[in-house]
């Protein structure tokens, strides 16, 4: 990507991302951290409904399909839409190394236009880690994985506590979330932008 800012630049003593040794296997679907998140929750009736699946080493893959209502001109996606698919498919990163963290910066780079009806195929990965700062990329390509990319992004997550989302979140989704039984969900609800 052309023109990055340096904030998104990996300080000299970054170090390489590790898996976490529970993070989902590579090709194991990751599903929804909240049923009500715009990206990837299945409630969210104009939601993006995107599909990430673990990779090798610390990275995903996400597809979505653009639908009328992701239109920005008539017939093509909305640039906000596309920054939101990838900064969901970056967010997802953040499952496999295990830690709670939200987007701090995201540059996107529009490449070509993305039409209703496209498949978009997302990849990404973590960069580098610098203390609470994660480092990571993305790509979308149309179609499919040999697809022309049509979207980049770079971004910077920082690590926070669950208090952030405590301290920030709506009281009533937050006590719904903490109190769901299922562990797994419970802890997902938390893993990436409030």
């Amino acid at each position: 990507m052309s023109g990055t800012s340096a904030a998104l630049k990996p300080p000299a003593d970054a170090v390489a991302p590790v898996r976490h040794p529970d993070a989902p296997a590579p090709g194991e679907l990751l599903g929804a951290h909240y049923e009500q998140c715009f990206g990837c929750g299945g409630e969210q009736a104009h939601g993006l409904h995107l599909a990430a699946r673990a990779g090798d080493g610390v990275s995903v893959t996400a597809e979505f399909t653009v639908r009328e209502a992701h239109q920005g001109a008539p017939g093509l996606a909305h640039g906000g839409v596309l920054a939101s698919a990838l900064d969901e498919t970056l967010g997802s990163l953040n499952w496999l190394l295990r830690t709670i963290a939200v987007t701090g910066r995201l540059e996107t780079e529009f490449v070509r236009p993305v039409p209703v009806g496209t498949l978009l195929y997302l990849e990404a990965e973590v960069t580098a880690v610098a203390r609470r700062k994660i480092y990571s990329t993305a790509t979308g390509r149309i179609g499919g994985p040999d697809g022309p990319v049509a979207v980049r992004a770079e971004a910077l997550f920082i690590e926070v506590r669950v208090e952030h989302f405590i301290d920030n979140g709506r009281p009533e989704e937050i006590r719904a979330a903490m109190s769901d039984p299922d562990q797994v969900r419970r802890a997902r609800a938390f893993e990436v932008n409030p």
